[in-house]
């Protein structure tokens, strides 16, 4: 689970305008400030590149995060980070919906875990649904994501749970309710996002620790996007089939997704709790459900 914690940052946030009896949810250009806040170590966060981009610090006396102001019900959010370069092990940088609730809460998490000097960069994705988690999986990711922003995105509707890297599916979370099987569905999520050091698990489950000697590490972000239902807000928006989320195209993988799907499966994925014998004996339910 990622720990539930930058000012300038540009982002398009959410405006949701009534239209006769339909419920349009739009993205505006916005300040931080208007949807984001800082909780946890505003000295360790640096607007850069005129405001566009925002810089997230880690040391030896603390790292830093940021929150949304409001919560959501179905949609999109995204971002493009830049990982910490080089010798990163022991940290993590994290971007995540929670719904801030406690035992029945839910989560859908990107969390990435530093690793040694060349070395891949590992993405850990969980889902936590009325609080049922424990779902992690793992891909090293295929290219160097310290070297340059990539684009990561969680899509979230009636029907699925997306996550992509570069409009690559790296993992799907399907609806299979009718089957007893739990979906967020009810408890709208903020958006998290943060830089921390959890060297007791993240790199080759703790055995490589955080070398401060490399410190200060850093983490870049830019173009934050929201499009989502705000909640509290108009009670229609969640359910509208009007939302383009909730679209035909976005009711399952399309068939030129499913082959991206499978490539990063075949070639990345180094974890899927649905295999792990020691720790499910019996795979649990959803695990039998394809994309």
């Amino acid at each position: 689970m990622a720990k539930s914690f930058c000012q300038g940052l540009v982002l398009l946030p959410v405006v949701v305008v009534m239209i006769s009896s339909l419920v349009v949810v739009l993205a505006r250009p916005a300040t931080f400030q208007d949807d984001f806040q800082v909780t946890w170590s505003d000295n360790h966060l640096k607007q850069i590149e005129g405001g566009r981009a925002i810089q997230l610090i880690l040391d030896q006396y603390a790292g830093c995060g940021f929150a949304s102001k409001y919560k959501y019900l179905y949609g999109r959010v995204s971002m493009k980070i830049k990982l910490v370069a080089g010798d990163s092990a022991g940290t993590v940088t994290a971007f995540y919906m929670n719904s801030d609730t406690d035992n029945i809460r839910d989560e859908l998490d990107f969390e990435f875990l530093g690793n040694r000097s060349g070395q891949p960069y590992t993405v850990q994705t969980n889902v936590y649904a009325r609080g049922v988690g424990n779902r992690e999986q793992r891909v090293n990711l295929w290219f160097d994501p310290s070297a340059d922003y990539h684009l990561y995105s969680i899509m979230w509707n009636h029907d699925q749970v997306v996550f992509s890297v570069d409009d690559y599916p790296i993992r799907v979370y399907k609806n299979s309710e009718a089957k007893g099987i739990p979906f967020p569905k009810s408890q709208p999520m903020g958006v998290f996002s943060t830089l921390w050091e959890a060297d007791d698990w993240a790199t080759r489950g703790g055995l490589e620790k955080i070398d401060w000697s490399k410190a200060p590490f850093y983490a870049y972000y830019k173009d934050f996007d929201i499009e989502g239902c705000v909640v509290p807000g108009p009670s229609a928006c969640p359910n509208n089939p009007s939302n383009w989320w909730e679209g035909p195209s976005y009711k399952q993988l399309s068939a030129a997704q499913i082959t991206k799907y499978n490539w990063v499966k075949r070639n990345y994925m180094i974890y899927d709790y649905c295999t792990d014998k020691s720790r499910y004996p019996m795979a649990p339910p959803e695990c039998a459900i394809g994309v």
